[in-house]
């Protein structure tokens, strides 16, 4: 999903069409900071064919608890499943919150609240994990944050956005929250189909997750990389074409980081068509049944796939007679038979909608994949926590404070329990 831009301070609305054979998810984002305003678009594409209330653990539907907190330590995989350093199950029942990725260089929503109360929020509604958007333009010494209120946020001031980041990830951390780092755009202006770009080398994305890898090594509740954000277009899976194979580069990328922090995760996305079937983007893994990500480190691949419903593009599928009944079968052909196969974890990075009650599609079908990843026991982060998603909308609402009812009445169906918070959170 494409989140915000912020471009020369001001709100901008751009709305990109695309072949029939594409879809459009777009929006608008503004918020207004002191006298200056920061805003943007929201543009993504993929291809067709309770206020303050806390979640507590629920039941699967096959009947067993669910799992979610684990023990301290690093994770590893087990056929389908996360596991802990004792081996039992931990299931990742997370959000997402961006900000990093845009001309903003920090977590949208600063400019109207403190960091903290953001993440005490975010702990309190029960997500275990925080899947954290960046663009690799941050670490540039060029990139100086703003949309921030230093009143509401004075200890964030003169900090570079790296330094913001540790900010919000050991407050993430202290809090029980688990937190998967997404490389979600080479630079504030949008997605790239490959990992790598005019503005960002190969080399250059592969040396900034080596030093987040060695960065972060001694928090173990930083999990892992999102190695790249929804691959597509160019992107092909298991054909040995180094410029374009993103199973390839996801192998090079996480047997780089392994060298230097061997306990992370590596999630791998996929992409948006197989031979001549087309999809969302990062949404499709069938290239893994016959190439699968095999690194050096064993048990370290857990596959992400991001979905989405009819609010942002209508497909086919949505307009069927038998819809939501012919939904598994679409889930399970395209990216969940991994998981219900025992080949490796499964992550749905990215999903999400506006609505969430009521009759209409994109209700039924987002309340449809709740009840299906909470019956295969599969994790899950929420797009988004922030309410400028334009085609989305967020689990707060536009002003950044109120809890969506609804989306949390559906997303409390399925959370598993946060790790316990460190003395003084």
């Amino acid at each position: 999903m494409n989140s915000p831009m912020d471009q020369n301070n001001a709100p901008t609305t751009e709305t990109k069409r695309a072949p029939r054979s594409q879809r459009l998810r777009f929006g608008i984002a503004a918020a207004v900071v002191a006298a200056a305003a920061v805003g943007g678009t929201v543009t993504a594409f993929a291809v067709n064919n309770s206020d303050g209330q806390s979640a507590t653990t629920t039941t699967s539907a096959v009947g067993t608890k669910a799992t979610g907190a684990g023990a301290e330590g690093p994770l590893s995989t087990k056929k389908g499943d996360i596991v802990d350093a004792n081996g039992k199950k931990v299931v990742l029942t997370g959000v997402n919150w961006f900000g990093f990725e845009t001309g903003t260089y920090a977590p949208h929503g600063l400019w109207t609240r403190n960091w903290e109360s953001m993440l005490d929020q975010m702990a309190k509604q029960g997500f275990n994990t925080l899947r954290l958007p960046y663009a690799n333009e941050m670490f540039k010494s060029s990139a100086k944050p703003n949309g921030i209120d230093w009143h509401k946020n004075p200890d964030l001031k003169g900090l570079t956005p790296q330094q913001i980041m540790d900010k919000i990830v050991k407050g993430a951390t202290d809090r029980g929250i688990r937190v998967i780092l997404d490389q979600h755009r080479p630079d504030q202006y949008g997605q790239s189909e490959l990992w790598y770009s005019q503005s960002l080398s190969e080399k250059q994305w592969m040396d900034d997750w080596v030093k987040l890898a060695k960065r972060y090594k001694n928090n173990d509740r930083v999990i892992g990389a999102d190695l790249h954000n929804e691959p597509r277009g160019q992107a092909t899976w298991g054909d040995g074409n180094p410029k374009t194979d993103w199973q390839l580069a996801a192998t090079k990328a996480g047997n780089a980081i392994h060298k230097v922090n061997k306990n992370w995760l590596i999630f791998v996305e996929g992409t948006d068509r197989h031979k001549n079937e087309q999809f969302w983007w990062g949404g499709d893994l069938q290239g893994v049944k016959k190439h699968p990500v095999k690194l050096d480190e064993p048990n370290k691949v857990v596959y992400s796939a991001h979905d989405y419903g009819p609010g942002v593009y209508n497909q086919n599928w949505f307009m069927a007679k038998d819809f939501p009944k012919n939904m598994p079968a679409i889930w399970d052909k395209h990216w969940a038979y991994i998981k219900k196969q025992n080949i490796a974890p499964l992550l749905l990075g990215e999903f999400g909608g506006k609505k969430t009650a009521g009759k209409s599609s994109e209700a039924v079908w987002q309340n449809a994949l709740m009840d299906y990843l909470k019956k295969h026991q599969i994790s899950y982060t929420y797009w988004t926590w922030n309410p400028d998603s334009g085609d989305t909308g967020g689990v707060l609402k536009n002003d950044w404070k109120t809890i969506d009812k609804n989306k949390m009445k559906m997303l409390a169906k399925y959370q598993t329990p946060l790790l316990e918070a460190k003395k003084g959170k």
